[in-house]
């Protein structure tokens, strides 16, 4: 064990200490899957970003959801092929050995499942499924990348790409491109994500809500808590004083809630803090 894990390690004993006899609910969010390639929308790992595709936007015209279906199809096949890393499979660890009781993501990337936890809310949905917008009918998302390439057989995908935190790829123009449609009803298509602008569906939430209460501390991991999502799981932490510690590189809107935070990388905190409790 080198010196810099020593340290690490020193600095989470009293963490560990705290967590010792309790089931730990988890919070992520992107800066978790920093370490798999896909960018953070702020702080660290972020990359610089245009106006996010709201659902007012997508759903008022067709134009925009070219070029949503465009640039996302540009970045799928980087996105869609990220690995989950060190820091999920930590989790999924700690699931396993009954330290955790599963984990509450405002991800859509699905590395939580790729790394092997059982437990996961994806509050905001995945884009590894799309739904119809008429019918409802859900299909995979490589299947509808299959039909964007056979609608647009031009269309050259490179093998690199610049990601955006949904992993997307903001293309020079939408001249030509072919929807996708629904091969049911040929309805128009969404990714399976909580847009902005769109709600959380209220029983994904209440969910989210029941596996927070069968534990009894919560870690926030990777998430700046901007998002009003994650401030209303730490509300409901805070209602029952559950100890919460936050492991994010950057400040958070909870910070000063928290029993312990630590400034660090979720890739290297996290494994250090299952050799701790387990």
């Amino acid at each position: 064990m080198n010196t810099s894990t020593l340290s690490l390690h020193a600095q989470l004993e009293p963490v560990a200490e705290l967590l010792s006899d309790r089931r730990i609910a988890f919070l992520t969010g992107a800066g978790l899957s920093t370490d798999s390639g896909i960018p953070a929308y702020r702080g660290a790992g972020s990359t610089p970003r245009r106006t996010p595709m709201t659902v007012q936007t997508f759903l008022g015209s067709e134009d925009a959801q070219r070029r949503y279906w465009l640039g996302s199809h540009l970045g799928w096949r980087s996105f869609g092929t990220a690995a989950a890393n060190a820091g999920h499979r930590a989790i999924a660890e700690l699931e396993r050995a009954g330290r955790a009781v599963g984990t509450i993501t405002q991800n859509v990337d699905g590395l939580h499942l790729a790394a092997g936890s059982a437990r996961v809310v994806e509050l905001h949905g995945t884009m590894r499924a799309v739904l119809c917008l008429r019918c409802g009918q859900s299909f995979s998302r490589d299947a509808v990348a299959a039909q964007i390439e056979e609608r647009n057989a031009w269309l050259d995908v490179p093998d690199e790409v610049l990601l955006g935190p949904d992993g997307d790829v903001r293309p020079e123009t939408t001249e030509g491109f072919v929807l996708p449609v629904c091969t049911v009803c040929a309805g128009p298509l969404k990714p399976d994500v909580v847009f902005f602008g769109e709600f959380i569906p209220a029983e994904r939430f209440a969910t989210a809500e029941a596996l927070l209460r069968s534990g009894d501390a919560l870690i926030v991991a990777g998430s700046s808590l901007v998002v009003n999502s994650g401030i209303r799981i730490i509300e409901r932490a805070r209602r029952r004083s559950l100890p919460i510690v936050i492991v994010n590189l950057e400040p958070t809107r909870a910070d000063a809630w928290a029993s312990a935070t630590i400034a660090a990388s979720t890739s290297l905190v996290l494994p250090a803090l299952l050799e701790l409790l387990t």
